[in-house]
């Protein structure tokens, strides 16, 4: 049977697509197809909200059956419109496991009718209420009365609620607003905080308020948020002191005097970095500082309206944004929801049944839900390369991780700046501070004295950022590491192995990939790191990498992959995999085992039915250790092709502290995922 919730709200401007994404993403997570649908739309015009929706990963519809009617439909014949709307979901349903529906947005005159019609839709769908209510300007008992007016609105169309979720509240009355909901219901509650960005208007959306016209910058970064405004009519440098981050600067054309000024602090790393400037009062902006900008790189948006500054600062001070209205506001979203909403309590409250398969998109979003649960700090050395800060400005969004990057500050944020990448709440530490750099060579002169390591020696070292971001989480300035966008495999290796070492037990570090197949997750291991394991390499290899399949949710049912199954063959390859895992069974009686075992039969049940038909693991393997780099890198790559199967990793795995490697050719997504990755595995590591 399929189910849907509605997500619905009494009112208009409450940010309901933020819980609707949420919902939507807590469902992806759990059941295989997942579709939604938009009960009424205003006509004439593409839905926005319905749009960002289809366009999450795991959607496969189409917008025009995904909406039901328009506000005009409605208004001629009521009853007539919501039989439309019941016939359209109809033939959506049998589809999908479950369907998110999302309610109207008070875009019409006649709003009053508005609350009851959608209540009168949820009971016709017979789709469970989620309410959303604005905390906007509201204290909890005002928050309180708005969801209890709504809530007998929809009890009285004999709708079933199962939770109410106030959003825009004010982030000092979190818990008392969850109480005060308490009081009200003991269903599903939850306060999501108000979030400057989501109604963060774009430098463009400013622009076309009050009519200005692009003059100077680039206007490739028009549609970068605007989260504040400064009304700058004072001498430089009380316009410095009043400057935030990501806000548009608002200037009289008649004082372009203090544009180079302004340019200046932006780019220099010391101010905050603005989104933009509009110039008021249409002067021209005088020749010769014309000039001078086209002397140098400007990136910075300026733009001149012939307002003047009082109209000018009304008009954009009351510009909003739509609250999904970018991928980034999409992620920021993501994370408020996930951080304040119990995706278990919400999954239990909709009855919807788990799916028994876990596909590579449902995978990812519990990657990105184990990492949010306990963040990690993680350094990236390599901040030259565009790929990381474009990565570093992800993860923020998505509040998966904390971060370090290692750099010039003042260069990595004009970078930044200069490709529209925001990188709030990253931490910028400069490899040359002194202070550092000192402690971290006294630390390595003395970790490495037993092979005559001196302090010069040291420091020498220390100029290799991989060797510095090694040392910060060596000394737990930093949870985990990931690099090798630029540097070499062994590079970023090295400096693990010589001061973090292995974890107690373990004598090798070996590299495992997550398989995402299209309707489960495996472990490949060693495929990156090993060319020619010994037996007892191969042992330490297969406890590795059960203990990596744990960390990411997978039961470990372990195959020592072999030319041979069980006894039927002899050689010295076959024998290296029998006594692996021999040794494996001494250490870890505990672990579900198949040794030596052929490719075929640890995944393939009906060949696991005649080479092994009593084994815990043939058909139905998780983790797979091959004998050697080369069958491993073939493998993993063949499959990855054959199957279009998604590989997460290396994971590099046996080290007592969680460092990562990244090929050279890796995808901004790529470097996303081994963040994420380290995270969850300095999680497990205790760091």
């Amino acid at each position: 049977m399929t189910r849907s919730v509605y997500v619905a709200a009494p009112e208009g401007h409450t940010g309901k697509s933020v819980i609707a994404l949420g919902v939507l993403d807590t469902v992806l997570r759990e059941v295989e197809s997942v579709g939604v649908f938009r009960p009424l739309v205003r006509a004439g015009e593409r839905d926005g909200i319905l749009e960002m929706m289809l366009a999450q990963p795991g959607i496969d519809q189409t917008y025009d059956e995904t909406v039901g009617i328009t506000y005009d439909e409605m208004r001629t014949d009521f009853e007539g419109a919501l039989q439309t709307i019941v016939e359209k979901f109809g033939r959506i349903s049998p589809r999908f496991d479950a369907i998110v529906v999302l309610g109207s947005d008070y875009a019409d005159v006649t709003s009053p009718t508005e609350l009851a019609f959608n209540a009168e839709i949820a009971a016709n769908l017979n789709s469970s209420l989620l309410l959303v209510v604005s905390g906007h300007d509201r204290d909890a008992q005002q928050i309180r009365d708005a969801a209890e007016t709504a809530l007998n609105e929809f009890t009285a169309h004999h709708v079933q609620t199962i939770g109410v979720i106030a959003n825009r509240v004010d982030a000092d009355i979190l818990d008392e607003t969850v109480e005060a909901l308490h009081g009200l219901t003991d269903l599903l509650v939850a306060a999501i905080p108000a979030d400057r960005l989501l109604v963060a208007p774009t430098l463009r959306a400013q622009y076309e308020a009050v009519g200005a016209v692009h003059v100077l910058g680039n206007p490739d970064l028009l549609d970068r948020e605007s989260q504040d405004v400064v009304v700058a009519a004072m001498t430089l440098p009380n316009i410095l002191t009043r400057l935030v981050t990501e806000a548009t600067v608002l200037m009289p054309s008649d004082r372009s005097d203090l544009l180079p000024g302004l340019i200046l602090a932006h780019h220099s790393g010391s101010f905050p970095q603005i989104t933009g400037v509009i110039l008021t009062g249409g002067y021209p902006i005088p020749d010769p500082v014309v000039r001078l900008f086209d002397g140098m790189h400007l990136d910075l948006p300026i733009g001149m309206t012939e307002l003047g500054t009082y109209t000018t600062a009304k008009q954009v001070f009351n510009t909003e944004g739509h609250f999904t209205s970018s991928p980034r506001k999409v992620e920021v979203s993501r994370r408020l929801f996930s951080e304040r909403v119990d995706a278990q309590a919400l999954l239990q409250a909709l009855e919807v049944e788990p799916s028994k398969a876990i596909t590579p998109l449902m995978f990812g979003y519990q990657l990105n839900e184990l990492a949010r649960r306990d963040r990690r700090r993680i350094v990236m050395p390599e901040s030259s390369d565009d790929r990381i800060l474009e990565s570093a400005s992800i993860l923020m969004q998505r509040g998966v991780a904390d971060l370090t990057l290692l750099g010039d500050p003042v260069e990595i944020k004009t970078r930044a700046s200069a490709m529209g990448w925001v990188l709030d709440g990253v931490d910028i530490v400069d490899p040359n501070d002194p202070e550092l750099l000192e402690r971290f060579s006294q630390e390595y002169a003395t970790l490495r004295a037993h092979k005559g390591v001196t302090v010069e020696q040291a420091r020498e070292k220390m100029k290799d950022l991989s060797y510095f971001g090694t040392m910060m989480v060596h000394l737990g300035l930093a949870d985990g590491m990931v690099s090798g966008a630029i540097n070499t495999t062994a590079n970023t290796i090295r400096p693990s192995l010589e001061f973090i070492k292995t974890k107690p037990g373990v004598k090798v570090v070996s590299g495992s990939f997550l398989m995402c197949m299209p309707d489960r997750v495996h472990v490949y291991a060693d495929c990156a790191v090993n060319p020619d394991p010994t037996a007892e390499q191969l042992a330490d290899i297969a406890i590795s990498s059960a203990e990596t399949a744990l960390a990411f949710g997978i039961e470990p049912r372990v195959a020592m992959l072999s030319y041979s199954t069980g006894s039927s063959g002899s050689g010295a390859d076959v024998d290296k995999v029998r006594q692996a895992t021999d040794l494996v069974r001494e250490r870890r009686p505990d672990l579900a085992l198949e040794g030596p075992i052929q490719f075929d039969a640890a995944v393939d049940p009906d060949v696991a039915r005649t080479k092994l038909p009593n084994s815990a693991v043939a058909g139905k393997a998780t983790v797979f250790i091959f004998p050697d780099l080369n069958t491993g890198n073939n493998t993993y790559k063949a499959v990855q092709r054959s199957s279009g199967a998604v590989a997460i990793g290396p994971i590099l795995q046996g080290l007592k502290k969680a460092v990562n490697d990244l090929s050279r050719g890796a995808l901004v997504e790529d470097i996303v995922n081994t963040v994420v990755i380290t995270a969850i595995q300095a999680q497990s590591d205790g760091n």
